[in-house]
Parts: structure tokens; sequence; C-alpha cells
């Protein structure tokens, strides 16, 4: 059974014009996807897709004029959109944990390191000062950290930004999560600091039998630290299934764009396939596929509603035209 099921999740930006008439920005429309303990999933998508907004939605951390108009979200048993305020705290950073792309951002510049680490644990566990300083300590090196008893005295400050992370993961691993939700976790680190933080975080998914989702654009960093990957476009999740599936034998043609443009591809000699144009008004989206103006495979069968269909073992699509995509597409 699955640690996470999200279900049609819509999400919503509700504001009013110069004209005070209500305007609303589909950001989220009916995205689904689950997550399983001992499994990394990469959600996946340009920028303005909505993979930071679910993970958001998810934690219950919107902000208006974002809402969360419809849909479910069960996390081990429970639907998250039914508890209450104070129910929902006491479950962010103790069962579900959440490490920003941006550590400097997350830590208080004013405090030292382990002050804050004690201070993750103590607040949702009757743990004593003591006990929490040994577990922080603990965390620090279970994550890679050198000397974890000098690093608990240091300022964020005298962090490198790959010693910063580290530290962010060890906030998360405190109070031992269910749930892991990394939001672009190697943003402005080097490729090696990447390649450490990311092996990381896909060991403790093994050795602390957790799950984990991992917000990207980068597929590179899917192909080699995720299980399961779902594709975004537009509020929407378009593909989802096996890596290795998806990326064999993509169906949508969003998924396929994106495979087409990699590194590596284009170093093979294979076209760099552009769906063209930019992202659709959310104000105003297309009734049926959203990527209906970028898509050169789009006929008036793409402007009726549509869902996920089962295009294989585990492999679903949201397109009506995969036949037409799979002949047309160059090779």
């Amino acid at each position: 059974m699955s640690l996470l099921q999200v279900r049609d999740l819509h999400t919503h930006f509700i504001s009013r014009n110069l004209d005070n008439e209500i305007r609303v920005a589909k950001a989220l429309n009916g995205v689904s996807f689950e997550v399983s303990r001992g499994e990394v999933l990469g959600l996946v998508g340009e920028t303005g897709a909505g993979k930071s907004l679910t993970a958001y939605s998810v934690m219950d951390l919107l902000k208006p004029p974002a809402k969360v108009v419809g849909g479910t979200v069960e996390f081990d048993g429970r639907n998250l959109r039914d508890l209450e305020a104070e129910d929902m705290n006491k479950l962010r950073g103790s069962e579900i944990a959440m490490v920003v792309q941006n550590p400097r951002s997350s830590l208080d510049p004013l405090t030292r390191v382990g002050e804050q680490l004690i201070r993750v644990h103590t607040a949702h566990t009757d743990t004593s000062e003591s006990a929490a300083r040994a577990r922080a300590i603990e965390k620090l090196g279970a994550v890679g950290i050198p000397a974890p008893e000098q690093r608990m005295r240091a300022w964020p400050h005298e962090l490198s930004g790959g010693m910063a992370q580290r530290v962010l993961i060890a906030m998360a691993l405190m109070n031992e999560p269910k749930l892991i939700i990394a939001d672009e976790p190697t943003t402005g680190l080097d490729v090696t600091v990447q390649a450490q933080i990311l092996d990381l975080l896909r060991e403790l998914v093994v050795t602390h039998n957790v799950a984990a989702m991992v917000i990207t654009h980068d597929l590179g960093i899917v192909a080699h630290y995720c299980n399961r990957m779902a594709v975004m476009f537009a509020g929407r999740i378009v593909e989802t299934g096996d890596v290795e599936t998806v990326f064999d034998n993509p169906s949508h043609p969003y998924t396929r764009t994106l495979i087409a443009s990699t590194p590596e591809r284009l170093k093979e000699g294979k076209q760099k396939v552009l769906g063209g144009g930019a992202p659709p008004n959310l104000y105003n989206l297309p009734p049926g596929c959203h990527y209906v103006e970028r898509c050169r495979f789009a006929d008036e069968s793409c402007n009726k509603p549509l869902s996920l269909d089962q295009v294989g073992d585990g492999h679903f699509a949201m397109c009506t035209r995969l036949d037409a995509v799979r002949e047309g597409w160059p090779s």
C-alpha cells in the first residue's frame, strides 16, 4: 500500500483585478500520484509546471491567494485535508519532512547549527535537551558531516553549500519521518557535491525504509536516483511510471520533448524536438489537453476532457493521440 496518495488535487490562485472582478489561476488541475516506502519518486517538468506548488499543497503550506480547492491527500491512512491546523503542524517535521532548494534560507543565521537541530526534535517529542543533542550529533554523522560535535557549535554562515544541505537533511531525519520531500535539493551545488547529496538521500530511503519525492527539472537526476517518475505540465501529471519504462517508451509528446532535449540525446545526434511556445495561460486554460497549443499532433479529440490512461504495466499517460505520436516522432 502506498504511503502517500494524492488524488485529483486542485490548487487555485484566487485574486481580484483592478475592476474588483474575481480572477482564478488554475495552477494545479487534478494532480494524482502516489509514493511508497523504500522508493524515490521524481517529479519533473519545466519551470511553472506546478512541481513545488504540489509539494506545498501536500504539506498545507500555501499562503493566500493560493488555496487547495479540491482533491484528497492521504498519508499513512489519513486524509491530511481533514486535519486541524494543530494536528498538521505536529505531522510536519515529525512524519513528513521537507528539504528545500536553498539551505541558506532555511537555516536561522542567528542560531548555531546544533541548537536548530535540537529545537526540531524537542518541538515534536518529550525528549530532554541532552538526549536531543546526542541525537543531533548522531544525525550529523549519519549524513556524512565530519567532526559532528564541532559542527554543532558552527554558525550557518560557516558552512559550505554542500555542508548546509547535509545539515538540512540531518534536520529532516531528526524525528525519523516516513516521507521526505526534497525540492530541488542540489540547486547551486557543484556536480560532485550534487552526486554526494543525492547518493545520501537514496541511501537513506533504503536504510530507513522511508519514501522520498524529489522535485527537479533535471532528467539526469531522475534517471540515476529515482525509481518512478511523474512528468508535470501546466498543473497536471501527463505521464507517470517506472523510470526505465518512461525513458525507454515515452508516450506523451511533452515527455518525448523533454527526453529528446537532454544533453545526452543531443550528443547522440538525436534531433532536438521542441513543442514551441510559452506555457498556457492559467487564467484561460484549454478545455482538454493543456499541451495542445504546443503539440504538432493535436486534433479535435484533444479538446475533450482527459484522464491518465494505462499505456503499459504501471505506465500511464494523458493523451488521446498516442498512436500518432509514436508513428510520427523522429527516431
